[in-house]
């Protein structure tokens, strides 16, 4: 099985989040997949970079969804799902790989 880096998931997780609340119309459904992406990150990050890495990078992807929200009025709203992801998936990547 390919292994997905948990940038990528996390990143995914926030993107696919905000499309599948925006085309079902059903925020829960966005919810879901925001925290079913964000729960495979987190057992990812405290497998590769321990405890104390995976809640700070938990806590910094709660964080890019909740500024999302202001950050849309400021620039639109897809512009600022993807601005968010990025810095969500650098931090992700920066975190994991220093702790490889």
């Amino acid at each position: 099985m390919a292994k997905v880096p948990a940038a990528a998931v996390a990143a995914s997780g926030l993107i696919g989040g905000y499309a599948v609340a925006r085309w079902t119309r059903k925020r829960p459904l966005g919810g879901a997949a925001l925290a079913a992406a964000g729960t495979v990150a987190a057992y990812e990050w405290n497998r590769q970079a321990g405890p104390r890495a995976a809640a700070g990078l938990t806590t910094a992807y709660l964080a890019a969804f909740a500024g999302s929200h202001p950050l849309a009025k400021k620039i639109g709203a897809w512009p600022a799902v993807f601005a968010v992801a990025g810095g969500m998936a650098a931090a992700s990547w920066a975190v994991t790989r220093r702790a490889a």
